[in-house]
């Protein structure tokens, strides 16, 4: 067990050790406050909250502004955690120079200690850039969320043997350009394993097995929030979708019953 500020420097001392390294998404102070305190890892600011927070179909819409509002939030909870950040769709395609800007704009305002973007040896130049400017980058292979309109679907990624050998390529591409983690999100356990294996940076999963050298779900999927969203790879530890729901139709209850507030509960 890890103790203190959590930094890149402990990330891959736990990956030496064989520690499993523990990853979620928050998204504002209050559940950042939580996972910090049962001493979550990491925790990232993911642009999912396009998805869970704004109600968006995709990744897409989320604006760099929109993640230092929530990062600004996330980084007063947390005591412990090393905090990492996307880096929304269309802040780090245009160029190296735009990428760098922006990456400078989300660390400065937020105070994140990493940013991550999606791709591989396409992008392998921008991370570069980033990285020796000081901002630590984490990247993501498989499933890539940005690129859904490209991907066609949600589907398992690196099925045929092309596209196995591309992913590896990219993973190690990615090293080689001083990425310190990869999120690999969607491929085969098998390949995942593979990759956690051949490179020295920790790997994180997300429908990846159990190979990897971490593991990240988003917050509101483990909790059970949305009854319509169950992939496979999505473990509920909660139902907290129901127990609201529950809970809000007791206070509506009481209220229309004239039962809340008594008289504990009135000055």
């Amino acid at each position: 067990m890890t103790s203190g500020k959590k930094t890149i420097k402990t990330l891959f001392q736990m990956k030496q050790n064989g520690q499993p390294i523990s990853m979620l998404t928050a998204y504002d102070y209050t559940f950042a406050r939580i996972l910090d305190a049962a001493a979550i890892d990491i925790i990232l600011v993911g642009d999912s909250l396009s998805n869970v927070f704004q109600g968006n179909e995709t990744t897409l819409p989320v604006t760099l502004e929109e993640m230092i509002y929530h990062g600004k939030a996330v980084m007063k909870a947390v005591k412990q955690a090393f905090v990492v950040i996307d880096l929304p769709f269309g802040t780090y395609q245009v160029n190296d120079s735009e990428a760098l800007k922006n990456a400078i704009q989300l660390v400065k305002n937020t105070n994140a200690q990493a940013v991550k973007l999606e791709g591989g040896q396409e992008v392998s130049q921008t991370i570069t850039k980033i990285v020796q400017s000081g901002i630590p980058v984490m990247g993501h292979l498989g499933l890539t969320p940005q690129s859904i309109h490209q991907l066609g679907s949600f589907e398992l990624q690196a099925t045929s043997q092309e596209a196995k050998d591309q992913l590896k390529a990219d993973a190690i591409a990615l090293e080689r350009a001083g990425c310190f983690a990869i999120v690999l999100e969607k491929i085969p356990a098998e390949l995942a394993a593979e990759i956690a294996n051949s490179i020295s940076i920790p790997i994180i999963g997300i429908g990846a097995g159990n190979g990897c050298d971490g593991q990240v779900l988003v917050i509101n999927d483990l909790l059970g929030l949305d009854e319509t969203f169950k992939p496979k790879f999505v473990r509920n530890y909660l139902n907290l979708n129901a127990s609201i729901l529950e809970a809000v139709k007791l206070y509506i209850k009481d209220v229309k019953n004239k039962n809340f507030p008594n008289t504990n509960e009135s000055y």
